[in-house]
């Protein structure tokens, strides 16, 4: 059995590339704008498109990809399709990268002043 590279968290180096897929799934901004609206709870694909003002084609391409992704969840009632956060690790992520991009635009709005 080939010895297999390990990166600096443990993972198998091919563990990057679902790493690497992850992070394209969420650098798209419609995508964070529609996981932002459903930061309060499920809505529908009408709710959402109201919220974000995408169009609905738009709104529904890009939920299947987050469904996909295992980033959101879906349920049915009726003839309506309801759209959850499968994957309560997003908040943390977000928290993390938003928290950094405010204390950097904090520090060059402050060297800008001075």
């Amino acid at each position: 059995m080939p010895n297999q590279a390990k990166t600096a968290r443990g993972l198998p180096a091919e563990a990057l590339e679902l790493v690497a897929a992850r992070f394209r799934v969420l650098g798209e901004p419609n995508r964070l704008r529609l996981i932002s609206a459903l930061e309060q709870g499920e809505k529908n694909v009408s709710e959402l498109v109201a919220e974000t003002e995408l169009t609905q084609a738009n709104v529904s391409r890009h939920l299947q990809t987050l469904t996909e992704a295992g980033l959101l969840g879906r349920r049915k009632e009726g003839l309506n399709v309801f759209y959850f956060i499968a994957d309560e690790s997003l908040f943390k992520l977000c928290d993390l990268v938003c928290s950094r991009l405010q204390k950097e635009l904090a520090a060059k709005a402050a060297s800008l002043k001075g």
